[in-house]
């Protein structure tokens, strides 16, 4: 039997990458795995308390083990590059930053609603986050940005899918397939 397809997604928060992931998963019969999951800790309000990385890498190393095949999504820039040491395909997702932060608004709403409004428990937090989110085409921006994902798929050795997140999931999941059909023949 072959092996299932390991892939990895990235691109800057909110670009579109783990609804993408979600969609391959299903289509591939494989697990996604969202680095999200993985370097947050449990918490509420949610994401703040960070796993340290060695956790991360285990935590994911140890279910990636236990599948056959796997859709990783998120960015790992600085802790977790050898999670893709065997990876089919890299797939990187880069989305105008005015759609991601319609992106974001709309998921932090549906996630935690008036919690994130003024004088919701959460709304400083969202806030600070929008902010992050918003600098990404800032090479200068000391969190994680565009010049970073270039430097670092630079020196990717598989095959680098890239992909625009302005277009539907179910085109972009196409465009997966065709080019991981190349990339494993």
């Amino acid at each position: 039997m072959e092996n299932r397809p390991r892939i990895y997604l990235t691109g800057a928060s909110c670009a579109g990458v783990s609804t993408l992931g979600a969609l391959l998963s299903q289509q591939l019969d494989v697990p996604q795995l969202d680095v999200d999951d993985f370097y947050w800790m449990p918490t509420d309000p949610p994401f703040t308390t960070k796993r340290p990385p060695d956790e991360r890498v285990r935590l994911i190393g140890q279910q990636q083990s236990e599948a056959d095949g796997w859709v990783l999504t998120g960015s790992f820039i600085g802790w977790g590059d050898a999670l893709i040491d065997q990876v089919d395909l890299i797939v990187f997702v880069q989305t105008s930053t005015a759609l991601r932060l319609q992106r974001l608004d709309a998921r932090e709403a549906a996630r935690h609603g008036a919690r994130i409004l003024p004088g919701g428990d959460m709304h400083a937090a969202h806030m600070a986050f929008r902010n992050w989110a918003s600098r990404y085409d800032d090479p200068a921006f000391s969190g994680r940005n565009l010049a970073q994902h270039e430097l670092w798929l630079r020196e990717q050795t598989a095959p680098v899918l890239r992909l625009d997140g302005a277009q539907p999931s179910g085109a972009l999941a196409l465009r997966v397939a065709q080019m991981l059909s190349h990339a494993r023949a």
